[in-house]
């Protein structure tokens, strides 16, 4: 058994409990212990309510709202794979950061696309894109996960030469549930470049930077798949939107894999695409 747990985040949330549900799946693929956390996210001045008051305080509500989503959560855990040891733990701390801590020394930190919002004190959105692209391990956002599985992984490589934490995920994810694997390599040049550069992005050259791409996606993926004999492999290279081509690989992968570099997740990002319109989970690796 993996001495590195799977963390995954609830804040009680149906989205939140797929989540747990696949990262349950995902322990049992990796022989790994399972460790689910909540964040109450109780500020400094919330201080614990006294036995005497008639009513509960903001404290005791979201405290009791922890307690009852850790509850739901053990029992998803424990039905989607029986006989899996996990434990349950409150976090302390200002939930983004408290969750992107628990993911320290994980194989990966899942979470849900959304949490309940409203009374509770971790809004499962916001923080689990923060986990997303602060994490210090691997984190699987859990969007519509496939009721059957597709037996196929992708992988969207933007920088070939800082790629092997990506790939060793997604050949390590595609090994596991021995399922084959997809490579995508898209670039995408915005219209206002190429009406300056003129002839120079005429179609010709745009065939010549795609023949060059591919044969070094190729050489990249020989080398990873003599690692991983048993992974079937695919790629492609295409001139689009990267964020486009992997919304449409996600609705026929069981997992979509990215790499993850700190300035690279603003509005108009893959990640941002990713987390906000894939039809499936979506795993953020980071490369340095």
């Amino acid at each position: 058994m993996s001495a590195k747990p799977v963390v995954a985040a609830t804040d009680g949330s149906e989205e939140s409990l797929r989540a747990v549900e696949w990262a349950a799946r995902e322990a049992v693929l990796r022989s790994a212990p399972l460790r689910i956390v909540a964040a109450a996210g109780l500020l400094p001045r919330m201080i614990a309510g006294h036995d005497k008051e008639q009513y509960d305080t903001v404290t005791d509500v979201i405290s009791k709202s922890s307690d009852r989503a850790l509850q739901a959560a053990s029992e998803r855990a424990a039905k989607a794979a029986p006989g899996l040891l996990f434990d349950a733990d409150h976090l302390a701390g200002a939930p983004a950061e408290a969750v992107v801590q628990s993911g320290s020394g994980a194989l990966m930190l899942v979470v849900g696309s959304r949490g309940i919002g409203a009374f509770s004190a971790l809004i499962l959105g916001s923080v689990s894109r923060y986990a997303a692209t602060h994490a210090s391990c691997p984190v699987v956002i859990v969007r519509e996960a496939p009721e059957a599985a597709r037996r196929q992984v992708g992988i969207g490589i933007g920088d070939l030469e800082h790629a092997e934490a990506p790939l060793t995920f997604a050949f390590e994810e595609a090994a596991v549930r021995k399922a084959s694997l997809i490579a995508v390599h898209a670039w995408h040049t915005p219209e206002s470049d190429i009406s300056r550069a003129g002839e120079a992005l005429a179609t010709p050259g745009l065939h010549d930077i795609e023949e060059k791409a591919t044969a070094r996606l190729e050489q990249v993926l020989n080398e990873w798949q003599a690692k991983y004999p048993d992974v079937q492999v695919q790629h492609d290279v295409a001139h689009g939107h990267p964020g486009r081509a992997l919304i449409g690989l996600s609705a026929r992968c069981d997992l979509v894999v990215i790499g993850r570099q700190a300035a690279h997740h603003g509005p108009g990002s893959v990640i941002n695409a990713l987390l906000s319109h894939a039809h499936g989970p979506v795993a953020t690796v980071p490369t340095a």
